[in-house]
């Protein structure tokens, strides 16, 4: 499991995508939540705002990460 640490209360989706490197862009990101299996804490989501907050476990394709503050 990856540690990704981020500096604010929370990051989206789709900012977090960016932020790992899975995609480049807004409208990526958008496509690959919506083709990909991702997971937060266990429960598939498909919202690319979907808040991310500090202890949050993130599943995509079997990748796991968890969000540090």
């Amino acid at each position: 499991m990856e540690e990704i640490k981020i500096n604010t209360e929370y990051i989206k989706l789709d900012q977090f995508l960016k932020y790992v490197d899975i995609v480049q862009s807004g409208a990526e990101a958008k496509y690959f939540i919506s083709e990909n299996t991702i997971k937060v804490n266990g429960e598939v989501v498909f919202q690319r705002g979907k808040k991310l907050r500090s202890g949050d476990k993130v599943d995509i394709n079997g990748k796991e990460y968890i969000i540090i503050h």
